[in-house]
């Protein structure tokens, strides 16, 4: 399991959000269920503010481990945004058995 800054300890159990690639991030996402997603992103979402103030004070190309997995760790917080505030559900609605193919991962 990914392990956070000690700053974040008590997001430690949402640790295995913490995913590198936008694909592995969806896929957990439509695996996920509402109630998880929701504990997951009232967790997160109050402390984004202060996981921005901390990352910043790093150069984003030589992140350190614990920094970078809580990098992964908002950016699912961003994949079940849309879910949690909007759809109310994992997936998008009516889009059937639709997938999410990423040819080329961005990383920092």
């Amino acid at each position: 399991m990914p392990t956070l800054p000690a700053d974040f300890a008590d997001l430690e159990q949402y640790a295995d959000w913490a995913l590198p690639t936008e694909t592995e991030r969806y896929n957990k996402r439509i695996a996920t269920s509402m109630t998880d997603l929701e504990a997951f992103y009232d967790a997160a979402l109050p402390r984004i503010d202060e996981a921005m103030k901390y990352l910043d004070t790093h150069d984003l190309d030589k992140l350190p481990e614990d920094a970078l997995n809580l990098l992964h760790l908002y950016c699912a917080l961003m994949t079940v945004s849309f879910p949690v505030e909007v759809w109310r559900q994992p997936r998008v609605p009516d889009s059937g058995a639709s997938s999410f193919d990423c040819i080329v991962e961005l990383k920092p």
